[in-house]
């Protein structure tokens, strides 16, 4: 006999290890204490707060109410988001990217995770992710059926990887490696140094290393991309978005770049998930890309100013950071007298009314911190910093 409440089937075996995410589980129980009138301050997602520069909305609106923009677009992209990308890779990074073929533009860099791993990985294929690292590796490795290998950061190490370390074990059967600099959640940053010997053991071990860059623009002043190493096109991939840089999180604008081989076998798997991007959208990207270094400046003036007021609350939680860490969050180490960050977390949720992201959900070796969003404005942290305050002392 049916149950209403059960379903009729099962889900597929692939999603075993499948968790629903844990922001997603943290936000209903966010969103019922707001319905409880409780007003909880979030203080964990790196969900863009600002806008997208005006030009950028305005060039969407007017090509929006043209005639025959409203079809099917190009699976790889139109020529001028190709070139825009291609451009903005040249001034910025100072790199030279084709792009007729050494550029496939995404909807949203996050999905390219996905194509990634589906067009390499199978049963049998090994992963290599960090941690503490961005859960979609994990997750999107668990779907391909591949299995995951981790490699551990740590703070002693500046939160880059033991080279040295790996190259002694047995990898003959990984086949991709995760990087992602500037690192989310720790805000460290790569060297061309660094990435010039991740490149050389990419090419001793046959393994072809995927480099997550959405965050470079994000309090730095000096943007990096893998390709930056000699013969880095021979062994990687980069991802890159708008999503941050940019404020343009919802518009789902981002990119992969990589030798023509490599992006041609990832197109033969993307092609069938999609059916290209709006086209005025991907204009109002080109926009958004020939913006000079004055929106960067200005942009990070407003999360410079974030910042500080982060600090000052976790100073208040006697918690320890590196000041010139990147990115729209800081990471920051807990005091020895709290079990996890999870412990922390819930403790200033359920009692000061504001959430900090545990750093336990990015792999163990981020069990001792937590990590606070810059999405929030100055205001908003101020009152974050006399709720805790005044929860600190109730407590003790």
């Amino acid at each position: 006999m049916l149950v209403a409440d059960q379903p009729i089937i099962q889900t597929a075996s692939r999603l075993g290890e499948v968790k629903e995410y844990y922001f997603s589980t943290k936000l209903k129980e966010i969103a019922q204490m707001n319905e409880q009138g409780e007003q909880v301050i979030n203080l964990g997602i790196g969900n863009p707060d600002l806008s997208p520069p005006k030009e950028v909305i305005e060039t969407l609106a007017a090509q929006s109410s043209q005639q025959k923009v409203h079809g099917y677009q190009s699976y790889i992209g139109t020529p001028e988001l190709r070139e825009g990308f291609a451009q903005w890779y040249q001034k910025y990074f100072g790199v030279t990217l084709n792009p007729a073929d050494e550029i496939l533009p995404l909807i949203g860099s996050k999905e390219g995770i996905m194509h990634i791993s589906m067009t390499y990985l199978e049963k049998g294929d090994e992963v290599l992710i960090p941690n503490p690292g961005y859960p979609a590796y994990r997750a999107v490795a668990n779907l391909t059926g591949a299995t995951i290998r981790e490699y551990r950061l740590s703070e002693q190490n500046d939160w880059l990887p033991d080279l040295e370390a790996l190259a002694k074990e047995d990898l003959s059967t990984v086949k991709i490696m995760w990087v992602n600099y500037p690192h989310m959640p720790t805000g460290a940053e790569a060297t061309t140094a660094f990435f010039e010997k991740l490149i050389a053991f990419a090419k001793a071990k046959g393994i072809l290393v995927c480099n997550d860059n959405p965050y470079s623009f994000i309090l730095n002043d000096q943007p990096l991309s893998i390709f930056s190493a000699d013969g880095a096109k021979e062994v990687a991939l980069e991802l890159n978005s708008l999503s941050k840089a940019h404020n343009m999180a919802g518009w789902r604008v981002g990119m992969l770049a990589g030798a023509s081989h490599y992006l041609q076998n990832i197109l033969r798997f993307k092609s069938n998930m999609d059916s290209g991007m709006f086209r005025p959208l991907q204009l109002a990207a080109v926009e958004a890309l020939n913006m000079d270094t004055s929106w960067y400046e200005g942009m990070n003036a407003i999360y410079k100013m974030r910042q500080e007021k982060v600090f000052e609350l976790l100073d208040i939680l006697d918690c320890e950071y590196d000041s010139k860490q990147t990115g729209m969050f800081v990471w920051a180490k807990i005091p020895s007298k709290y079990k996890n960050g999870f412990e922390l977390s819930d403790e200033i949720l359920y009692n000061a009314r504001v959430f900090i992201t545990p750093g336990g959900i990015f792999g163990n070796q981020g069990d001792g911190y937590i990590r606070a969003s810059l999405c929030n404005e100055v205001d908003v942290f101020e009152t974050a910093i006399k709720r805790v305050a005044t929860a600190l002392k109730a407590i003790a």
